[in-house]
């Protein structure tokens, strides 16, 4: 977390960090030291900060005294207060000073360099014999441009004191400082061989290690790799002088509450979205708010919080990842060293089994062995370092953003809440899909075939992928993809790692789902399969096995797969008339013809006892809908159970008839209206099917006698629309029936 702490132009921890409209930070003595001034008059200007055109006449000299040593303290000061100010004409002419036309982005004259990198412009002083402006002659307008992001930004009359101070951020330095220096409270040398070791005079940022004076000059001189390593004083114990623990309240200690920025006597209280920023009750009153969208500022507080904490949370996930995929890396390290050794010692058993004649050759396979071992090697170890980075930058980010969330400052928090989401959903986005796959494999696909002949040993050399085709190993069944749905099952299958014998195709067998013989539902090279069309509340055994060009592998081991106790199907869209309309995700169905019109179910029934029910939810002007089942090739222009597919009873708003082939019989007393519920019931334990009228059966079972695979049904024209309603179980009390009238 400590590079998130860091200034980026000194390098240090942060001091009274502001934050510039880029939503960067940077501390307020830097932010002095990297502004840039713009004089009234430009004859102080850099060469190339000159605007184009003649230039203006210089001033004519005064009595007065010219620069002392004191200017540049006066400057700095300028920056913070008044200096800054200027007039709006004026000041959008000496912005476009700094700025490339329509970039947004500052230019300046690098002269000096910062412990960061950072380029830093000095105050340029005045030509000799230039007199000094009046006092309050020549305000000065002054930019500052982001060391991060070089974005420019001007500041207004109150210079560098308009940006907000980033109290949350200065909590945490605090914090961290002193957990630090507690730490290391008596800091001793790690390199000592004395016992007990020195007292350590420096720490280097880099190595991390805290060196005496004698064990600096000895391990750490300052050439070499070594002379950019930057070395500070240890810290120190909490409390003391210039120490990293001293000289500030504690973490938990109490806070002044924030005030507005343009009004001091008044402390936050709402939220601006357009402006996005704390504000006061006087700036909505009297201010540039008073016409934009606010929100109450705890409100937001908890907002943004959440959002941070929900982006944080896919961090958190690839870190976890990434740390699980380190300790994969290490293991295989680990693997490819013990393979490559076992590989050196067999080659070197073959070779001297072949006494001379192998000698020259056997360095030559030595050497090949080294090659792929030492290849390996440096493909993990450049994926451990790139992973180990990544790591570090996510883990300190989180850390950093799990800090701010600590903290109970709203407006301190939303001051820089978009911006810390930004950067978690770009960490996050780094982890791109394969990044955390080995990218070698532990094993060496290296043989050495010690058959043939002296005559041939000069031949000898590594056979690579070149093994003796058998039959295929025996096929994995992934459990956690296998699953039912309905009265379909899904089976995922892949071959072991390691298996060397090419695969032609898969051969699925399952049973008939009461125990019976096993028969073959799919071959094929995929290893993925659905199988459709099963029975219900059934239990099915399923294997499956490999082959090739030598034969077909042994079976898997056997998988039991139970399928659902209950039908959940809709009306199939495929199948309908066309002048079926579905609505409801296809389970409300109506008509546009006043002819009767037919439409299956999705679900195909043949054994097991099944129960569904249509809910009418429009009848107009008395029409005859018919329920029921029907085969897959039932005529779907006429009234359901005019043919020889289907088995219906159709109704009114009185009585119904049973209807098949053609042949109306059992009239029944009873009709349906808007509201009233048709239950069907198929019994194919029974072989019978029997209608509800409303949880009241509808005169005797139907149809009895019936075989073979149905559909669920239903006829209608344009007066009706019902609902499917299915997944329901079988009625346990059937009311008595209604004698039908013959």
């Amino acid at each position: 977390m400590e590079e998130e702490l860091k200034c980026p132009v000194c390098g240090s921890l942060f001091r009274e960090p502001i934050i510039l409209p880029c939503s960067h930070n940077v501390c307020l003595p830097c932010a002095r030291t990297i502004a840039v001034q713009t004089p009234e008059s430009e004859q102080h200007l850099p060469p190339l900060l000159h605007p184009r055109g003649p230039a203006p006449p210089a001033a004519a000299p005064g009595p007065g005294p010219g620069p002392g040593p004191g200017a540049a303290a006066g400057s700095a000061a300028c920056l913070d207060s008044e200096c800054a100010a200027g007039g709006g004409g004026d000041h959008a002419d000496k912005l476009s000073l700094h700025s490339e036309t329509d970039s947004g982005y500052g230019s300046y004259t690098p002269s000096l360099k910062s412990p960061n990198g950072v380029r830093v412009l000095p105050l340029v002083p005045a030509p000799p014999g230039a007199a000094a402006a009046p006092r309050g002659a020549g305000p000065a307008s002054s930019s500052l441009t982001c060391p991060q992001c070089h974005r420019s930004a001007s500041l207004d009359q109150r210079g560098l004191r308009g940006f907000q101070r980033n109290r949350l951020l200065e909590a945490i330095v605090q914090r961290y400082q002193q957990g630090r220096a507690a730490a290391a409270a008596a800091a001793k040398c790690q390199l000592c061989d004395r016992s007990p070791p020195e007292p350590a005079a420096v720490l280097c940022e880099q190595c991390e290690v805290l060196y005496c004076a004698a064990c600096q000059l000895r391990c750490h001189p300052a050439r070499g790799p070594f002379a950019k390593h930057r070395l500070v004083p240890p810290p120190g114990p909490p409390g003391a002088p210039g120490g990293d623990g001293g000289g500030g309240k504690g973490a938990g200690g109490g806070r002044k509450l924030p005030t507005c920025a343009e009004h001091d006597l008044e402390n936050y209280s709402m939220y601006c979205v357009t402006c996005r920023s704390p504000v006061c009750y006087q700036c909505l009153e009297e201010g540039k708010h008073g016409k934009h969208d606010v929100k109450a500022l705890g409100a937001m507080w908890k907002q943004h919080k959440a959002q941070l904490s929900q982006a944080l949370n896919g961090v958190s996930d690839k870190a976890k990842e990434a740390k699980e995929f380190l300790v994969q890396l290490k293991n295989l390290l680990q693997q490819i060293q013990e393979n490559g050794l076992d590989y050196e010692a067999c080659l070197v058993a073959q070779c001297d089994a072949l006494v001379d004649a192998l000698t020259r050759q056997k360095a030559k396979l030595l050497t090949k062995v080294t090659k792929e071992r030492e290849h390996k090697l440096k493909v993990v170890w450049d994926q451990i370092n790139h992973c180990t980075l990544k790591l570090r930058q996510s883990t300190g980010l989180m850390e950093y953003c799990l800090e701010v969330i600590k903290e109970n400052d709203p407006s301190g928090f939303l001051q820089i809440s978009d911006a810390l989401i930004k950067r978690v959903q770009v960490s996050q986005e780094q982890w791109v899909k394969g990044a955390l796959e080995p990218k070698v494999s532990a094993e060496f696909d290296l043989t050495l075939d010690s058959e043939p002949l002296l005559q041939s040993i000069h031949q000898l050399d590594f056979i690579q992928m070149k093994f003796s085709v058998t039959v295929p190993p025996v096929p994995l069944l992934q459990l956690e993809k296998c699953c039912t749905r309905n009265n379909s099952v899904t089976l995922a299958w892949r071959m072991p790692p390691l298996s060397h014998n090419p695969v032609e195709g898969y051969i699925l067998e399952l049973d008939d789902g009461d125990g019976g013989q096993f028969r073959e539902v799919y071959v094929g090279k995929e290893t993925l399969c659905t199988i459709d069309g099963l029975h219900f509340n059934s239990t099915y055994n399923a294997r499956v096995k490999a082959f090739n060009s030598s034969g077909v592998g042994p079976y898997s081991k056997t998988v039991i797969l139970q399928t659902s106790d209950v039908a959940w199907f809709t009306f199939d869209p495929s199948s309908a008339h066309r002048d079926i309309v579905l609505s409801n995700d296809n389970q409300t169905a109506t008509c546009n013809s006043y002819d009767d019109r037919v439409v299956l179910g999705t679900a195909a029934f043949s054994k097991g006892v099944h129960y569904w029910e249509l809910h009418v939810d429009r009848y107009d002007n008395h029409p005859d809908p018919a329920f029921g089942i029907a085969r897959i090739n039932v005529v779907k222009d006429m009234m359901l159970g005019k043919d020889d597919k289907a088995w219906a009873m159709y109704i009114d708003n009185n009585r119904s008839w049973f209807m098949h082939c053609n042949s109306h019989t059992n009239r029944t007393e009873g009709g349906v209206s808007k509201g009233a519920t048709v239950g069907v019931l198929l019994d194919l334990n029974k072989h019978n099917l029997t209608f509800y009228i409303n949880g009241q059966q509808q005169g005797p079972p139907a149809f009895e006698n019936i075989e073979g695979v149905f559909m669920p049904a239903l006829s209608l024209n344009r007066n009706v629309q019902v609902t499917l309603h299915t997944g329901l179980e079988v009625p346990q009390c059937v009311k008595q029936p209604k004698v039908p009238n013959n």
